[in-house]
């Protein structure tokens, strides 16, 4: 399981602290295909209305495969975010 975690962190697949509404599948997706957490929810919603009841099998799956993003330190797209010098105290 760490190694499906690991690839998924990787690839810029995390649930991220913020955003989150349930369990931050959308918000992560959004974020690593650069959209806001709502736009990525609407969009996820009409994909999987496409096949009626993919939804109580897909969130909970990624749910369960996407690693927390537990530093806070992936921006869009999964890199990593650097703060600004002033922030950083040097």
């Amino acid at each position: 399981m760490n190694d499906i975690h690991q690839t998924f962190a990787n690839r810029g697949l995390a649930r991220p602290r913020d955003g989150r509404l349930l369990g931050g599948v959308c918000a992560g997706l959004g974020r690593r295909f650069g959209l806001e957490p709502w736009p990525a929810r609407i969009l996820f919603m009409l994909l999987l209305m496409i096949v009626p009841g993919s939804q109580i099998l897909i969130y909970p799956i990624l749910w369960i495969l996407m690693p927390a993003d537990e530093t806070g330190v992936l921006g869009s797209a999964g890199r990593p975010v650097t703060a600004p010098v002033a922030q950083r105290g040097i």
